[in-house]
């Protein structure tokens, strides 16, 4: 009985911390905890109306993904996206996501191009009402889907983290890169459906090379 006792308290540990990592991850990666705004223990804890330990283990957490860095006399900060570690990522997005789109074409059925298209169309009715924070999650949902599609576990294995900090760039600079993102997104979409590996697979590469310099600019604005 105290063993059973001791797992379920247990279990609900686990559940909170991981529900506190969750909403601190959305809070960062959706703009509502702006790159550089500092995160106290105690604010977090009344921000999520729980105690300081789950809190204070989700920002070790999220400090591992690189969303937060611990600065001197200020403790945790939002971290600010730099040109070193924007361009790394999308290098190897660039990667992972040709791959993804020419083995997507080569495998997608009627459904799952059905699924693509109605990513699209959510995306488009989001962008038309500026719900830019909608609009993040579906770029990522679409590119997930994509790699999901493609049937390659290990892009699929290495994908989660990838697209959190997609996730998190694009909506730092989304109220300019939506509307171009929509429209790259469908010739993408039309590749893969038509199976022309060879266009999905440059449609693919087009797209990220113009996110990636949509982000360097951003990051240059910014700084």
């Amino acid at each position: 009985m105290v063993t059973g006792m001791g797992h379920t308290i247990g279990s609900q540990h686990l559940a909170l911390r991981e529900q506190v990592l969750a909403e601190l991850r959305r809070r960062i990666v959706d703009g509502d905890y702006p790159p550089g705004q500092r995160l106290t223990e105690e604010r977090l804890a009344a921000d999520f109306g729980v105690s300081r330990n789950p809190v204070r283990e989700a920002l070790r957490i999220v400090e591992a993904d690189g969303l937060v860095v611990m600065m001197p006399r200020k403790g945790a900060v939002v971290a600010t996206p730099d040109a070193s570690t924007v361009a790394d990522l999308f290098a190897v997005r660039s990667s992972l996501e040709t791959v993804a789109a020419r083995m997507a074409a080569e495998r997608a059925t009627a459904t799952d191009v059905a699924d693509l298209r109605r990513l699209l169309d959510d995306a488009r009715d989001a962008t038309e009402q500026d719900d830019l924070s909608r609009v993040a999650q579906l770029n990522s949902d679409l590119h997930l889907r994509v790699i999901e599609i493609s049937g390659n576990r290990w892009l699929s294995s290495i994908s989660a983290a990838l697209y959190l900090h997609v996730h998190w760039i694009f909506r730092i600079g989304a109220a300019h890169r939506a509307p171009h993102s929509w429209q790259e997104h469908i010739r993408l979409v039309d590749a893969i459906e038509a199976r022309d590996a060879d266009e999905a697979e440059a449609a693919a590469h087009a797209h990220v090379a113009a996110a990636a310099q949509a982000a360097l600019d951003n990051v240059d604005d910014a700084g």
